[in-house]
């Protein structure tokens, strides 16, 4: 089974308790229609864990198969710069059929976000380290597509719909427990 080679630091994109019990770590591409089914179900285990689980969400884009999957990425590390990466991810998986240019710098407007440095960012591709940095750490943990999970450090071989995943969630989460 594959681990997690990169551990979660403060560089991370995180929701939750830092000290929560449960981790997971999603790698994921914006572009995905996988990744895009994956959001809501994702969305609905935070709500079910509370502040047992911690979510992390790293860059996995596969540009070769979702060309604006790269440029979303980069809209969403332009986000981050401003503290409002949460804001754009949502916005992203929520409109993934509307990921080009314009679409981002209107995404990055309605973010009171300055469209103009949004585009300046992407051109200058300034956040590419950050993004291949992330799937580097994919690649090694053994990611090959996405969305990518780890629960606690362990890559979860499993489907990523809502019963099973919660399922592991809950096993990671007994094992750990006394």
């Amino acid at each position: 089974m594959s681990t997690l080679k990169t551990p979660v630091t403060e560089e991370d994109h995180i929701q939750g308790d830092k000290n929560a019990a449960l981790t997971l770590v999603e790698y994921g591409d914006y572009e995905c229609p996988y990744c895009g089914a994956a959001y809501p179900i994702v969305k609905r285990i935070q709500k079910h864990f509370g502040k047992r689980l911690r979510f992390v969400f790293r860059n996995f884009p596969l540009v070769e198969s979702h060309p604006y999957a790269g440029i979303a990425a980069m809209a969403a590390e332009f986000a981050a710069m401003h503290n409002k990466f949460w804001e754009m991810h949502d916005m992203l998986y929520e409109n993934q059929d509307a990921l080009d240019i314009p679409d981002l710098l209107r995404y990055a407007e309605s973010l009171g976000l300055p469209a103009d440095e949004l585009q300046q960012a992407i051109h200058d591709e300034t956040s590419a380290d950050k993004i291949k940095n992330d799937f580097m750490g994919g690649v090694r943990s053994g990611v090959n597509g996405t969305p990518g999970f780890f629960i606690n450090g362990q890559f979860h071989n499993g489907s990523f719909q809502y019963e099973d995943l919660l399922a592991a969630l809950e096993n990671a989460d007994n094992v750990k427990s006394p």
